[in-house]
Parts: C-alpha cells; sequence; structure tokens
C-alpha cells in the first residue's frame, strides 16, 4: 500500500474513543437531561466526590476549564496586581494567561534538558519580594521534581500551584499528581486523559479553608445568593453533563494511562534513528499524555511522517516569553533550553486506542526517515 492510500493516523481519535465508551456516555447525558437540573447539582457533587478520592485529597471543586481553574487557585492564595508568579516558559501559555488574569507578572525559570519540566535548581534564585506562588506544570503527563519545588518554595512561605492539565493519575510512591502542593489544577478538555464532551476543570485542595474560598470564586464569590462574599469571583462552574460524564469515565482512566505507557515504551525501546532523541521509559509517575521527541531536523521528519501518513503536533512552538503580550512587558528574557526544545519537539501519536499496528507504524516510519 502506498503513502496515498494509507489510512491518516491522527494525534488523536476522539470518534474512536467515543466508541469505545458510548454506552456509558449516552446512559449518562440520559440521565441529566432527563433530571431537569443542569448546573452544581448531583452529578457535580457525585464527581467531585469521586476524584477527590482518586486524588486521595478531601476536597475537589468542578470548574469550567482548566484555564480558570489556575486563575482561581491563585486568586485563592492571594496572588493580586503587583505581585509575581514563578512558572515555566514552555508550556503552551496557559499558566501565563491565568497569571496575567489576576493582574500579577510571570516570571521564568528554565527548564531541565532532559525531562523538560522546571528545573529547581534554578528556581530559589527566582524568588522574590514579590513572588506569590510558584505554578510547577507535569508537562506531556510526566510528574515534575515536585516535592523538591514545594520543599524549595515552602522555606520561603511560598505556595506551589500544580498544572495537572496533563497528568491525571500520574503518581510517585502512590502518591498523585494535585496532592502535592497548595492545590492542583486539572483541564477536562476533550483530548486529556479523562476527556469531558466540552471544556471542563477541577481544583483539588487538602485545605478546607481555600477549598471554601474556592468554590466561592468560582460561583460569582457569592457567600449566600447574591450576596457577593469574596472579590474576584467568575461564573466557572463544571456542568453536570460534563460532571456525568467524568464520572462514567473515571474507572477506566487507570486502564487508559496503562495502555498509554505501554505506547510509550514501546517507542522509546524501538525508535532507533540517530536524529531522533525520544524520552526515557518511565513508571507511573508519567501517563503519556503526549509522547514528545525532539530532533534538530523536526520540520525534515514532521514531513516525512506526513507523507507516511501519520498526524504530529508541536507542543508547543512559541515559548511564553516571545508572545507578544510577554514581548510588550519589556523585560528582556533568556531561557536556552526553552528556546532549544521548541525548535525540536515534535508529538507522536498516542493514545489508548492505538492498536499494536499502528504502534509499528509510527515507529518504521521514524526509522525509514533517511539520514
Amino acid at each position: 500500500m502506498s503513502s496515498n492510500e494509507m489510512t491518516p493516523l491522527g494525534i488523536n481519535d476522539l470518534r474512536r474513543h467515543y466508541a469505545s465508551v458510548s454506552q456509558r456516555i449516552d446512559e449518562a447525558l440520559l440521565r441529566v437531561t432527563r433530571s431537569g437540573w443542569y448546573i452544581l447539582g448531583r452529578e457535580l457533587e457525585a464527581f467531585e466526590k469521586v476524584f477527590a478520592s482518586y486524588c486521595d485529597v478531601p476536597h475537589c471543586i468542578g470548574v469550567g476549564n482548566g484555564t480558570d481553574a489556575l486563575e482561581l487557585a491563585l486568586r485563592g492564595l492571594g496572588v493580586c496586581p503587583g505581585t509575581e508568579v514563578i512558572t515555566t516558559a514552555n508550556a503552551g501559555m496557559y499558566s501565563s494567561t491565568a497569571i496575567l488574569a489576576t493582574g500579577a507578572t510571570p516570571s521564568y525559570v528554565d527548564v531541565d534538558p532532559a525531562s523538560l519540566l522546571l528545573d529547581p535548581q534554578q528556581l530559589q534564585s527566582r524568588i522574590g519580594a514579590k513572588t506569590r506562588a510558584v505554578v510547577a506544570t507535569h508537562l506531556y503527563g510526566q510528574l515534575a521534581e515536585i516535592e523538591t519545588i514545594v520543599d524549595i518554595a515552602s522555606r520561603f512561605g511560598i505556595p506551589v500551584v500544580e498544572d495537572c492539565a496533563q497528568a491525571h493519575g500520574a503518581a510517585r510512591a502512590g502518591r498523585k499528581a494535585g496532592s502535592f502542593g497548595a492545590v492542583g489544577c486539572f483541564s477536562f478538555y476533550p483530548t486529556k486523559n479523562l476527556g469531558a464532551i466540552g471544556d471542563g476543570g477541577a481544583l483539588t485542595t487538602r485545605n478546607a479553608e481555600l477549598a471554601a474560598r474556592l468554590r466561592r470564586l468560582r460561583h460569582y464569590g457569592w457567600g449566600e445568593k447574591y450576596a457577593v462574599a469574596v472579590g474576584g469571583g467568575k461564573n466557572s462552574r463544571l456542568d453536570e453533563l460534563q460532571a456525568a460524564v467524568l464520572s462514567a469515565k473515571m474507572e477506566l482512566l487507570d486502564g487508559w494511562n496503562s495502555r498509554r505507557r505501554e505506547i510509550a515504551a514501546a517507542y522509546s525501546q524501538n525508535i532507533r534513528q540517530p536524529r531522533i532523541t525520544v524520552p526515557s521509559i518511565r513508571g507511573e509517575e508519567y501517563v503519556a499524555h503526549l509522547y514528545v521527541i525532539q530532533s534538530s531536523h523536526r520540520d525534515s521528519l514532521q514531513r516525512h511522517l506526513s507523507s507516511c501518513a501519520i498526524d504530529t503536533d508541536i507542543h508547543y512552538p512559541i515559548p511564553d516569553h516571545w508572545q507578544t503580550p510577554i514581548r510588550q512587558m519589556g523585560a528582556e528574557i533568556h531561557l536556552p533550553v526553552t528556546e532549544t526544545a521548541a525548535r525540536t519537539v515534535l508529538s507522536l501519536p498516542c493514545f489508548p486506542e492505538m492498536i499494536d499496528d499502528e504502534v509499528q507504524r509510527v515507529i518504521d516510519a521514524c526509522n525509514s526517515w533517511p539520514t
């Protein structure tokens, strides 16, 4: 079969994903539509309870999307105009967007060249008098060195926000993403490891007082109906339909993550093209939301894979400090590892519904790339 006759292989396949869980989703949607209650109801309460238990924390607060989760977490921790939040610049501008929404200023640290995660060795030197929080992103589904990050930040009394949007179920020594810092922020965008059928997000925390504040912030800041008790609130609620769908999928998440790891391990073991750098094989701390390789000839590789009818993507091509809103702030920022990664990273298809023949097809295509 020629490349022109090959069935295209996408970076994700939500039609295939729906087919694998269609009965669960259809039953959940029908249950909600028949209930006549669509916002802040029993479905949300049930999902918050089960997701909090899964993350081994006492509190979960469902919100409209993952970026809202980050913004509300920062507001809940007292981030405001005139303060700074430390983060990385290689994760798609999401944390920067949330920081800017609070009126605070992003302060960037570079990433580790092997993992592309926040480099704890650079963190301490960035903490200053205006620092109010650190956002640590578990990028590509791999846990950051979160224990070290929390330890460093806590010496200065600085809370850590975990960006868990790509890391549902990632764990170290049995402890899951979203349970290490002051608050964890999740996205349930449809392509996430645990995805809704639209936008959705959640916050997790061990702190009851913070949880109460976050519940108010997601619902206009109300203490009682129509009575605003806390400033900075917004309309950001995980609706009943999304909550029901997420609950229906929860018991399948660990199995999906296991399959993602299998695919990632097969890639790392068998892609042997010398111009491609593959990530190391990892355990439970990696849930393979994205399988990201690096190559100094990335564009040529991407064209080659496209000719083999294999879709790829770049996560992420523009570092935050190169984006217009940050450039307009005037500071000169140099992050050499981040900048190199933006020119070299490439994401291969990695989703649990892939069959072994498709995994091998990607491996063969990478290895057939002319040297």
